[in-house]
């Protein structure tokens, strides 16, 4: 009789931890999913810049410091090699679209160029999908850090390789307010 509770007590522990593995990994695909999805719209975005500039630099040659540092921005957020890193990035890059759209104020032909404002309205739906996808990444996350960091799984997502993934975050209030993209 007490082998069958110690039995039913083992086989109980054994299929909790067998279901927190299972849903830890598919939880963590999610996570990897989720970057994926955001990854494939900054690339977008990332693509979006150089012509941005170019476009730019026929209407505002002498704002070379401007554009100079939207272009080191985007190649620092290309490079990150880490999920933390290009959040860090990112923070930078979104700074710098800024200021570039602040610039092309002050040029009325610029801001009257179809070429501009063909980007103009890629770049803010490019934007928007970003925002989207950085809160569905949000979300996932959280599910994921929240199950390795409650009790009885906090115990069991070290010895598994679980480990806390970071969230999409923008560091200041500056850096929280939307790239302005409409003229």
């Amino acid at each position: 009789m007490v082998i069958y509770i110690i039995l039913g007590i083992a086989a109980i522990v054994g299929l909790y931890v067998l279901t927190f593995y299972n849903g830890s990994i598919k939880l963590r695909n999610g996570v990897e999913e989720a970057f994926a999805t955001m990854d494939v719209y900054m690339k977008k975005r990332y693509d979006l810049i150089p012509n941005l500039v170019e476009t730019v630099k026929g209407y505002a040659s002498h704002e070379k410091e401007t554009l100079q540092a939207l272009t080191e921005a985007r190649s620092r957020t290309i490079q990150a090699t880490s999920a933390e890193e290009r959040f860090n990035q990112e923070a930078g890059l979104q700074s710098a679209l800024k200021s570039l759209f602040a610039v092309a104020e002050n040029y009325p032909d610029l801001k009257a160029n179809q070429n501009f404002l063909a980007l103009q309205q890629e770049l803010s739906g490019v934007e928007s999908e970003i925002a989207s996808s950085r809160k569905y990444y949000n979300a996932v996350v959280k599910l994921f850090n929240t199950r390795i960091q409650v009790f009885p799984g906090n115990m069991l997502a070290g010895p598994f390789g679980f480990t806390k993934q970071p969230m999409f975050e923008v560091g200041s209030e500056e850096e929280r307010a939307n790239v302005s993209v409409s003229f």
